[in-house]
């Protein structure tokens, strides 16, 4: 499906690390083959965005082969000092990014800020300047770029290969602010890559949820932590 607000790009980095948390409970970190839907949604995120809408990630497109590397770290230890674990990152990693907005309809009280014109061309702008905020694939040590780009534009790893199927995976958080719940829960999805390109469904098609534990949204309260500004030159604080 096609949105008049969408809008496509390019990231890419040295390494990923989209953790698979069945690794994480003895301390170690193992990427995810690929981003869960959460990442990209974060990447959205430093580029650009506001309490008033929700980014939708539809589609993102692995252009690179998925290569891992395993490092030594010495990570901090809950009860002081440090302790030794390996985490096994993707390397030289790039994608394509297909994603629009939508408004937030548990925010009534942002409606005045739903002006879909300014938002999309300051995320477009945002895009082109590589993002309002440090992009990262995964965690924080894994630096990220963002530009530009079509989708699909040029060729990829796995163009040619109909399907690959990587079982149940983690899709992403559901927020209070979300959903209108105060419960923060957890999406799982049955991952698969069509040539190459990665369909999410959207957060409330996900079949799998677990609930994690009662949560509020956070207020925005117009004036106080949030203004609604009326022209491009005010919101990009030019």
């Amino acid at each position: 499906m096609q949105y008049h607000n969408s809008v496509c790009l390019r990231v890419y980095g040295r390494r990923a690390l989209f953790s698979d948390p069945l690794t994480r409970l003895g301390g170690e970190k193992y990427s995810y083959p690929v981003p869960t839907y959460q990442a990209v949604k974060g990447i959205l995120e430093s580029v650009y965005w506001k309490p008033t809408f929700q980014w939708v990630v539809d589609q993102v497109r692995v252009l690179h082969p998925i290569r891992t590397q395993s490092k030594s770290v010495r990570p901090l230890d809950y009860h002081g000092g440090n302790t030794l674990s390996f985490y096994t990152y993707l390397t030289d990693v790039e994608y394509q990014v297909k994603a629009h907005f939508e408004w937030n309809e548990n925010r009534p009280d942002l409606t005045p800020d739903r002006n879909e014109h300014k938002h999309f061309q300051i995320a477009r702008r945002m895009v082109e300047r590589g993002g309002r905020r440090d992009v990262f694939l995964g965690t924080r040590e894994c630096q990220a770029y963002v530009e530009p780009g079509g989708f699909p534009d040029g060729p990829g790893a796995y163009d040619d290969t109909d399907e690959v199927s990587f079982g149940l995976m983690f899709h992403g958080f559901s927020y209070p602010d979300e959903t209108g719940r105060d419960l923060l829960q957890a999406r799982l999805w049955h991952a698969v890559m069509h040539r190459g390109v990665l369909t999410f469904p959207r957060p409330e098609e996900c079949l799998y949820i677990r609930d994690l534990h009662p949560q509020t949204a956070k207020p925005f309260m117009p004036g106080v932590n949030f203004d609604f500004c009326g022209s491009l030159a005010e919101e990009e604080g030019l």
